[in-house]
């Protein structure tokens, strides 16, 4: 059985807005990249999909990068355009980007990726994993905490019908100040 293990940037306050909560750098991209490369397929909701098509299929198609992306960012690029994928979402007709839609129960589509043999699943993002931690189907959760304060959220797991207790098993620092901790679920 493949673990499906969790992993969100987020600030000292909470917030996981990406477009002034979390400043990219160079160590935290290449984190990332190594994390995704440890699994067998990434499992994402439409909207994370859609926004990482966007910003990496490009640029690892062409090696054309935009003017707002360094260098160093392109081999994490890289990395996820060659990753498997599997996207959960009623709404999407159809998927690319060597990725497979799943439909139907999200509990059942999971638990059938996660009984096959492999090294396991990645996923990320807010509302997806809602309801994955609701299912009680992530076997470890990442949260890469940056020294940041900003005053807003969205926030990961905000509406969770009940509390899930965690065990830390790791814990890394950055020369960012950020640490990423590694949990998981407590055995009740």
């Amino acid at each position: 059985m493949r673990p499906l293990r969790y992993s969100i940037n987020v600030t000292l306050d909470g917030c996981v807005d990406h477009r002034d909560g979390i400043v990219p750098n160079e160590e935290m991209h290449r984190h990332a990249a190594e994390c995704i490369a440890q699994a067998d397929a990434l499992l994402f909701g439409r909207v994370v999909y859609g926004m990482m098509e966007k910003a990496w299929r490009p640029v690892a198609e062409t090696g054309v990068r935009p003017d707002w992306m360094p260098a160093w960012m392109e081999p994490f690029a890289k990395t996820i355009h060659a990753a498997k994928k599997y996207v959960v979402s009623s709404a999407l007709e159809r998927v690319d980007w060597n990725a497979e839609l799943l439909r139907g129960d999200i509990g059942e589509a999971v638990q059938r990726l996660k009984q096959q043999s492999g090294k396991g699943l990645f996923t990320g993002g807010v509302t997806f994993p809602l309801a994955l931690a609701e299912l009680g189907l992530i076997d470890e959760y990442e949260f890469i905490v940056h020294p940041r304060l900003v005053g807003h959220g969205p926030t990961p797991f905000a509406g969770l019908s009940k509390a899930v207790d965690l065990k830390l098993v790791d814990r890394k620092e950055f020369r960012s100040g950020a640490v990423a901790m590694r949990y998981v679920p407590k055995q009740k």
